[in-house]
């Protein structure tokens, strides 16, 4: 197993992550705190990453997780839809707490969204996003430049669990996480690691 590292960058700070808002594909800027984040987030992923050039970065297409990537200094080598949001559908722009106004038992986790993602397709989504990176790995560190969700939903993937589990992660904007091996298993090396 390789020794290198994948890494998952979140975006910075948006209003609407602020606010508690699911945002997937909806293109929300940075807030003036979320630029700071992602600058913050390059000094961070300096000290985490193993040194020398990554074998592979992607980011989502969305315009905070590219402006988050410009921010920090990585240059990546290609977007991909794959790395795109949990799909939200018809609670795109809502909180949870609205939602549970009308939907009391409601979790995106075991649920999914009306007209968006379910768990299923979210974890299929990941598992492609994780086969690209392994195949990379003999090569160098990849960086995944993405989402909260999304996010938590790799690292789950990556431990071999349910995607469902990934609500046991926290993963706050501009925070990085590093995946990797111990021994040949996938383990979590770093969580959550604030951008300083």
């Amino acid at each position: 197993m390789s020794a290198h590292s994948i890494l998952l960058i979140r975006h910075g700070q948006t209003e609407w992550s602020a606010a508690g808002k699911h945002t997937s594909h909806t293109d929300v800027p940075l807030t003036g705190t979320g630029e700071r984040q992602a600058h913050a987030a390059g000094r961070t992923y300096a000290v985490l990453h193993g040194g020398g050039p990554p074998a592979l970065v992607l980011s989502s297409p969305r315009l905070r997780a590219e402006h988050t990537a410009r921010l920090a200094g990585i240059d990546v080598d290609e977007t991909t839809e794959d790395l795109a949001e949990w799909d939200y559908g018809e609670y795109e722009g809502t909180t949870t707490e609205h939602i549970h106004r009308t939907v009391p038992e409601w979790t995106l986790w075991t649920d999914g969204a009306p007209g968006g993602e379910t768990p299923a397709q979210v974890a299929a989504r990941g598992d492609r996003v994780l086969d690209r990176a392994r195949a990379a790995l003999t090569d160098g560190d990849v960086v995944l430049i993405g989402h909260g969700h999304f996010n938590r939903v790799l690292i789950a993937r990556w431990l071999g669990l349910d995607a469902a589990l990934g609500e046991g992660f926290r993963v706050d904007p501009a925070s990085i996480s590093v995946l990797g091996y111990d021994r040949g298993a996938p383990q979590i090396r770093h969580l959550n690691v604030p951008p300083t």
